[in-house]
């Protein structure tokens, strides 16, 4: 007697594909959740991150819209060539990505932009600003303002290279400035998990990172360098914004939101008790700030 032949289950759509894709001979892995044809939210993460910071809105949004979160050339489980082969600039990043959206048919969509994904996304909404609906600021900067102390060891490396280089390598990939970059301020450090910087601190371990992520940072000094002209992009297209703000920070400062919104009067603003990946600390709220916002600027339907 034969067995019944079993249909194979169905996808859920909003379940999460774990997918890679060649852009241009690199394979960009990426996290995809949601109805394909829903709004779009394209999730730009920050150092040294992955698309995976961005689970707990994965779990909480895609019922409602397609997330879309790449890794970058260099981090998780993307392609990671060496420096001699592959320019590590910001302007690089932005191609790639902006290559990877057209790849995979993302045609519009919000951006949410954490720190990193701050100057990647600013340079695909000036490059293409009819794809981008709408953005989620993060603990990103685009003004000399939220730039805290930190940032002057850091001026220092990108004014003289040569001479400050070892310097930055022997503190900004240690394991005590990895934990820093999560506990900041925090008046509770005992109520974060310490998985978070030790698996970070593991990926800045693997073979070859520091020379990518110097070169990288290295190449952080012409970010700030324009800031002016995106807040003047800001203030021209003044675009749907919502700035969440992790207050316990201890490199982007909450000075940051008050700039941004002298640039976009209308954008709405939350500052939380929470550190500089505040998603991790805060994933419930800043989903229902993130959902409500949504739900408010974009169409319940793909355009």
């Amino acid at each position: 007697m034969s067995e019944p032949e079993v249909a194979p289950p169905e996808l859920d759509v909003s379940a999460t594909r774990y997918r890679s894709v060649d852009v241009d001979g690199l394979s960009i892995f990426y996290r995809d959740a949601g109805p394909v044809d829903a709004p779009a939210l394209l999730l730009l993460h920050g150092f040294p991150s992955s698309s995976r910071m961005y689970e707990p809105l994965l779990a909480r949004l895609s019922s409602r819209n397609r997330l879309v979160a790449p890794d970058y050339p260099g981090f998780g489980y993307s392609a990671a060539p060496a420096p001699a082969s592959f320019a590590y600039t910001f302007d690089h990043l932005a191609q790639v990505v902006q290559r990877f959206t057209d790849i995979i048919g993302l045609t519009n969509y919000a951006l949410y932009m954490q720190d990193y994904g701050g100057p990647v996304g600013m340079r695909l909404a000036m490059a293409r600003p009819e794809r981008v609906r709408a953005l989620v600021v993060q603990n990103a900067v685009s003004h000399e303002e939220g730039l805290g102390p930190l940032w002057a060891a850091r001026r220092r490396f990108w004014a003289d290279r040569a001479a400050h280089e070892q310097e930055l390598r022997d503190t900004f990939f240690s394991l005590a400035t990895t934990r820093q970059r999560h506990v900041g301020t925090h008046p509770y450090p005992e109520t974060l998990d310490p998985d978070r910087w030790n698996d970070e601190f593991a990926f800045l371990s693997r073979p070859g990172q520091h020379d990518i992520q110097s070169e990288l940072f290295y190449d952080y000094r012409n970010n700030v360098a324009r800031y002016p002209s995106w807040g003047a992009w800001l203030r021209e297209h003044r675009p749907p914004s919502l700035v969440v703000w992790g207050r316990y920070d201890p490199s982007f400062l909450v000075a940051e939101v008050e700039a941004f919104k002298r640039d976009v009067p209308d954008a709405e603003t939350v500052v939380l008790d929470a550190g500089h990946f505040a998603l991790n600390d805060k994933p419930g709220e800043i989903a229902h700030l993130v959902s409500s916002f949504l739900d408010r600027t974009l169409d319940t339907r793909s355009p």
